[in-house]
């Protein structure tokens, strides 16, 4: 329990503190309005601030690690990707080029079977 003296210096504090933080809390704005002139007195606004903040995170991130290996990774299996629909597309190309046409049917080579056609229209 506190004695009514030491109620009273707490208070005393306490008003003494909320003072100070007033006072801190004008400053502070007042050395903002100082900075918003000085960066208007240089061109610069919010917009080139948020630009080049922006290249400057994606530089950042760009250096890193994780970057730097999912970017590997990705590149490769974008590699593989391409080889691999390049290769369905030479054999489907070579597929059609085995095919031969006989009459009403397209027989494929090697028993792959054959497709009845259509005499003026072929559907695949």
């Amino acid at each position: 329990m506190l004695s009514e003296e030491e109620k009273q210096e707490l208070k005393a504090e306490l008003v003494q503190l909320e003072d100070e933080i007033t006072t801190l809390r004008q400053v502070l704005s007042a050395k903002e309005r100082h900075l918003v002139e000085i960066k208007q007195k240089l061109g610069m606004n919010l917009m080139n601030e948020l630009k080049q903040n922006f290249s400057k995170s994606w530089h950042d991130m760009q250096t890193t690690t994780a970057y730097k290996k999912t970017h590997e990774t990705l590149s490769h299996a974008g590699q593989k990707a391409t080889a691999a629909f390049s290769n369905v597309g030479t054999a489907i190309s070579k597929k059609f080029g085995d095919m031969r046409y006989c009459g009403r049917e397209l027989w494929l080579p090697e028993g792959g079977g054959h497709l009845l056609v259509c005499p003026r229209y072929s559907f695949f």
